[in-house]
């Protein structure tokens, strides 16, 4: 079957196009910028596209019959122009092109932060992150999946995915934001961590539950892909154990950090690192359970533990050169 996926040099990108392409599909690995040795194999046609174009978009599906959505501009600020536009925008055009082209299946990868946080535990029915006040991401990912919707009434068979807190191999050349504390972690570079929890899931489990959603899931249904939560700080000690470090040797209390906000947030946008900013602290303090039972019910979906993926990417560090 002809397979197509935007956003395929990225993280999960890449983790689904290699599912794709071991159970035998034909895939168009669709990016801004395709790489000049991209980490897939088989029968991988990679194609320039702008998800902003309907023209470019429409072509580079043709032929196509499931289309897996991914691309997205991920930040902490509370507004940025191009997150919006590509999350939003982006969303409706490769929607419109899947219809134009005849596709018989699309997925759209959204995200838990479309959902609000305010309640203790998410679930596919939990109310979403419409607040003015919400950084543009999460406006964004909301948004997004309200423009597929209206594609959806049109005409097209669409089901969409909800990632939690994505980690684990394979990750290049870039590492993400958790990946990347994993990484200091285990090179003994991360003295301390802060004392929180988060839903973590494995890239590997994303990229299959979104092809799951593709095979079984429901026209027009979300389906919460998340993994298990844990301790940051827990987390972080298992990645370093692994390679014989002792890892973090002290959590930070949360209160402790919202205190400093009004200090850092300055800092952070004079250094222009949005990961010192009071969103970045609240997705830390603020962390719902993620039912997932929808997923592994109607679609099969069973993410694997916490500590396969954390030795697996350790691993991966060491197997890719990086330790």
């Amino acid at each position: 079957m002809k397979t197509a996926v935007t956003g395929a040099a990225g993280f999960i990108g890449t983790n689904l196009v290699n599912l794709l392409v071991e159970n035998g599909h034909d895939v168009v690995a669709i990016d801004r910028v395709v790489p000049s040795s991209p980490e897939t194999r088989g029968a991988v046609t990679w194609v320039s596209g702008d998800v902003l174009d309907l023209a470019s978009m429409t072509k580079a599906l043709e032929g196509v019959e499931v289309v897996y959505h991914l691309v997205a501009v991920i930040t902490l600020k509370h507004e940025d122009e191009l997150c919006w536009r590509i999350n939003t925008e982006g969303a409706r055009t490769v929607a419109q092109a899947a219809l134009t082209v005849g596709a018989r299946r699309m997925v759209h990868c959204s995200s838990i932060d479309s959902y609000s946080n305010s309640v203790s535990t998410i679930d596919e029915k939990s109310p979403r992150s419409t607040g003015a006040d919400l950084p543009v991401y999460q406006r964004s990912k909301w948004g997004g999946e309200v423009a597929v919707r209206e594609v959806i009434e049109s005409g097209l068979d669409a089901v969409i995915g909800n990632p939690t807190g994505v980690y684990g191999p394979v990750d290049l050349p870039n590492l993400s934001r958790i990946n990347q504390l994993l990484f200091n972690s285990a090179r003994g570079r991360l003295p301390g961590m802060v004392n929180s929890q988060y839903d973590l899931v494995d890239a590997r489990d994303v990229a299959a539950g979104l092809y799951l959603a593709g095979e079984k899931g429901r026209t027009g249904e979300n389906y919460l892909l998340g993994g298990y939560m844990g301790s940051l700080l827990q987390v972080c000690r298992l990645a370093a154990q692994h390679v014989g470090k002792r890892g973090p040797l002290f959590a930070l209390p949360m209160g402790l950090l919202n205190a400093a906000i009004p200090v850092i947030e300055p800092i952070g946008k004079l250094l222009k690192n949005d990961a010192l900013s009071r969103a970045a602290f609240n997705k830390l303090t603020v962390s719902p359970a993620v039912d997932i039972t929808k997923a592994r019910t109607e679609l099969g979906y069973d993410p694997r533990s916490t500590a396969t993926t954390v030795t697996e990417l350790v691993d991966f560090f060491v197997s890719s050169g990086r330790l």
